[in-house]
């Protein structure tokens, strides 16, 4: 069996490119040919992951949730086999599912050889995402936050660049329909999740990466608010990531199914992963059970 190391040297604070040795000599224990390469962006990553595809038996990578989303819009659905070594920021794929967020513990995740189908997102049938795709208020943080400051300042980086650039929140038509249910309103957050983590908090902790279903939160704001109502956002989507997915309040709407719906204007830009992805309208589905992942033993996924 041939291997592919993968790795992102900007990711977290850069602690990963110091373990390559080591990484080679475990990884060599398992696998007869082992190649790893430092990639030079998230198009690099992306670009050899697409190429990794059908020439080797498992693509390990490593990096933070970005980097986790090149990686899947590289192999798509295609099933090919993957191993992670978290090395970002907030590392909500690696919570979402249990992986060690050291090189230690996740390279013994991926020598234990516990490989489990896991979801996904596709977006508009051209796009990926693994745990979320979300728009609106403070999404654009973690692509917008400069890379050193991420790597200085860890998640204090990204509050930071909230405080300083996401004060007034952008107010957008939503027109959601998801698991039979229908929301006509405008909104200021939209939250389409798959894993338990967002932002290293546990706002969906209820829910699995094999159920086959997302979650979904929308917090609606009147299209021409006053000040109180204004400030009475910041509450809300205070509520939802200190709370959760279940906190009950009159203006967040929650929603559960396969997939989801939602037309609103083209200004209105997604993340997916922390990533910047497209604008406007999207449908949002799930794939079930199509990445292969190494997960560890006797952890609920």
């Amino acid at each position: 069996m041939n291997c592919l190391f993968l790795y992102n040297p900007n990711s977290g604070k850069g602690r990963v490119a110091k373990k390559v040795p080591y990484i080679r000599k475990k990884l060599e224990s398992r696998y007869e040919r082992v190649d790893i390469v430092q990639t030079e962006s998230a198009q690099d990553m992306e670009t050899r992951a697409r190429a990794a595809v059908g020439n080797y038996d498992t693509l390990l990578f490593s990096g933070g949730d970005g980097t986790f989303n090149n990686v899947l819009q590289g192999i798509g659905d295609s099933g090919m086999q993957l191993g992670y070594i978290p090395g970002g920021t907030a590392n909500d794929v690696a919570r979402s599912l249990g992986i060690p967020r050291n090189v230690k513990g996740a390279l013994r995740t991926v020598l234990s050889g516990r490989s489990q189908p896991v979801d996904c997102m596709r977006i508009n049938e051209a796009h990926y995402a693994m745990y979320i795709a979300a728009a609106g208020a403070f999404t654009a943080i973690t692509y917008q936050t400069p890379q050193k400051k991420k790597r200085a300042f860890g998640r204090v980086a990204y509050a930071i660049r909230g405080l300083k650039k996401n004060m007034n929140l952008q107010i957008f038509p939503v027109d959601c329909v998801c698991g039979g249910k229908s929301v006509t309103a405008h909104g200021v957050l939209v939250l389409v999740m798959n894993g338990r983590s967002v932002a290293g908090l546990p706002i969906n902790k209820q829910a699995s990466m094999k159920d086959g279903a997302l979650e979904v939160a929308v917090i609606k704001q009147v299209q021409k608010p006053n000040v109180f109502q204004r400030i009475g956002k910041y509450f809300s989507i205070a509520a939802v990531f200190l709370f959760g997915a279940r906190v009950r309040k009159r203006d967040i709407e929650f929603l559960h199914g396969e997939s989801v719906t939602f037309r609103t204007s083209d200004d209105v830009v997604w993340d997916f992963d922390g990533e910047e992805g497209i604008s406007g309208s999207v449908k949002i589905e799930v794939l079930r059970g199509r990445v292969n992942l190494f997960v560890p033993k006797k952890k609920k996924i």
